[in-house]
């Protein structure tokens, strides 16, 4: 409609000057000009608006797999940091478990080093009794010998075995019962 104004603005203004209108021209005109769109809207504008909304529909398409990719790695994150997560509770068990078990063992060493030095100190115990008592054994039968040389000495006289003994045993008697 705007067309057919302008045309027939055209037309009126040329008409004024002298110029004459011609219907059949601005008619020719026109048809090819329809045709033209026609023919433009068919091979051109249809397919560039086929590319078009392909364009769109592809960069839909990246957009989805973009988010879904994001969305993906995301979930991804998400669980590393779970997995790492677990893996430190996890170390300070394992860390928490070898101390206990370091405390433990510890104790059980001292509680065995404390048992080997009671054993040695009664051991060494033992074996000073037995030491003193051979000790005590061996002074009575220097006292004994002592004793009889004394004795011998003193009553001048000589004793047979047999008074040697009995005068042994009695004085070991008596440095026993002086003990």
């Amino acid at each position: 409609m705007l067309t057919m104004n302008f045309v027939l603005g055209a037309a009126a203004e040329a008409g004024e000057h002298g110029v004459h209108f011609n219907g059949g021209d601005i008619l020719f005109q026109l048809i090819i000009f329809i045709v033209l769109l026609a023919l433009l809207k068919k091979f051109a504008w249809g397919p560039l608006m086929g590319i078009m909304k392909e364009r769109e529909e592809h960069i839909a398409n990246e957009i989805d797999a973009a988010e879904k990719s994001r969305a993906e790695a995301h979930k991804l994150l998400e669980e590393q940091r779970e997995l790492l997560k677990q893996g430190r509770q996890e170390a300070q068990g394992l860390i928490e478990n070898a101390r206990k078990q370091g405390d433990v063992q510890r104790d059980e060493i001292i509680a065995l080093a404390r048992t080997e030095a009671e054993r040695i100190k009664e051991a060494a115990k033992l074996e000073i009794e037995q030491q003193k008592e051979q000790a005590v054994a061996a002074i009575r039968e220097q006292v004994a010998s002592l004793s009889v040389l004394i004795a011998s000495k003193v009553i001048e006289k000589e004793l047979s075995a047999a008074d040697q003994e009995k005068l042994i045993n009695e004085y070991i008697q008596e440095a026993g019962e002086g003990r």
